[in-house]
């Protein structure tokens, strides 16, 4: 039986490797290869590389460093998270696996615009479409920008943008618009566009990432969409864990969920959708995990 089992191998599950590893408990990671920081083509807001890092080698990096510890990736699906007494079977497409302990690092899912996978992942890696205004905001500055969305997330993204460049123009993804009156006077009053839809016929032109709209075919240094995430919360919620309605999991101020010793850190619990506050969640639930596990049995070497 494992001290943990960590599912999810993105910054908040390596992390937690690496703190659990150190510890010397018995851990498994398991990985379904979905991590959302393996589409950062260069991350600058990561403190300790001046110069970037690309998400996937950021990844290989931290793996590198958990594996050093003992820790082990295995690449496969987590089908389901049971409760047995006060320990967990966590059932994968490959077998059953017991724990003492489980850590969901599973993150969320961006949903994409409708454009060939060649396309987006071309565009995502030089640039054109980006996910994170937090992340690379800063790499827009004084450019021409695209926002892809409508209501109040879509306004709310387009104005963070606004904060970096003079030029931006938020686009609906279908016909029209679903702005109500305070949405479409705060953009008016940020000087951003609002052009109707649908939204398609995206192509690369001339080193810009173009979108055909009600208002023709425009042209943008970059385009973010605002489309929202699914939250990757399943298995824990099947297990009886609390989450909003939007669901996101619910945790205390040790990344504890509501089912007792089952934990959180990520992108799946709600907070700032950041590394580096995914890092040190996982840091917390570790630290917390290797704690209760004392507790019920004094910890000797």
């Amino acid at each position: 039986m494992d001290d943990c089992i960590i599912i999810g191998a993105g910054p908040a599950g390596l992390t937690a490797a690496i703190y659990l590893a150190r510890f010397h408990l018995s851990i498994r990671l398991f990985d379904s290869g979905a991590s959302r920081a393996a589409l950062i083509p260069c991350t600058h807001n990561h403190a300790g590389y001046p110069d970037g890092i690309r998400g996937t080698d950021l990844l290989a990096r931290m793996l590198t460093q958990a594996e050093a510890y003992g820790a082990v990736r295995e690449q496969t699906e987590v089908v389901s998270i049971d409760r047995v007494g006060e320990e967990f079977e966590v059932v994968t497409a490959k077998g059953r696996h017991k724990a003492r302990t489980v850590l969901l690092a599973t993150g969320v899912v961006n949903n994409r615009p409708k454009m060939p996978d060649a396309l987006h992942d071309e565009a995502l890696d030089r640039g054109l479409l980006r996910y994170c205004p937090i992340c690379d905001g800063y790499e827009v500055t004084d450019k021409r920008v695209g926002v892809i969305g409508t209501g109040d997330h879509g306004m709310r993204e387009a104005i963070f943008l606004r904060g970096y460049t003079q030029d931006v123009t938020l686009i609906a993804p279908e016909a029209a618009h679903d702005l109500d009156p305070a949405c479409a006077a705060a953009l008016d009053e940020a000087g951003i566009a609002h052009v109707d839809g649908p939204c398609g016929g995206y192509a690369i032109e001339d080193d810009r990432f173009v979108v055909d709209t009600a208002s023709g075919r425009l042209a943008f240094d970059s385009v973010y969409p605002a489309l929202g995430s699914v939250i990757r919360s399943e298995l824990a919620v099947s297990t009886g864990a609390r989450a909003s309605d939007d669901g996101c999991l619910e945790v205390d101020d040790h990344q504890r969920t509501t089912v007792p010793g089952l934990f959180a850190a990520g992108d799946v619990v709600k907070g700032l959708d950041q590394i580096s506050h995914a890092m040190g969640e996982a840091g917390v639930a570790a630290t917390t995990i290797r704690n209760l596990l004392a507790e019920r049995t004094p910890l000797r070497r």
